[in-house]
């Protein structure tokens, strides 16, 4: 099944969107996809808010009459996933100032590792 395809039974069938409208940009990289073989076997996972069935995170319960808005497809090729984007999301969560990675070390000598617990 064409990208396009999945997203439009995953929208009308599990969202319960009346339909997809693809930005520009999306629609042409989707079309990208759906000709290159080798993306035929990625699956495909939704970037959308937790917070509604929607891609409004305002919009609660079941709404009707909405149409899922895809803006950006992104590509995953160690994952073999394929993620259309609908709204506007966050995708990468934030860190503090002070991240505790940076209290991570290893000693090249001896190999031990200090700073993870």
């Amino acid at each position: 099944m064409k990208l396009r395809d999945r997203v439009d039974m995953i929208a009308r069938e599990v969202y319960g969107a009346d339909g997809v409208s693809w930005s520009p940009g999306a629609e042409a990289k989707a079309k990208m996809l759906e000709s290159d073989s080798k993306y035929d076997e990625y699956a495909t996972m939704m970037v959308k808010t937790h917070l509604s069935l929607t891609h409004d995170p305002a919009l609660k319960g079941v709404p009707k009459g909405w149409t899922l808005p895809i803006r950006d497809v992104l590509i995953y090729s160690d994952a073999k996933f394929l993620c259309p984007c609908a709204g506007t999301i966050s995708l990468m969560p934030g860190t503090s100032s002070n991240p505790a990675f940076r209290r991570v070390d290893v000693d090249v000598n001896t190999g031990k590792v200090t700073g993870l617990f």
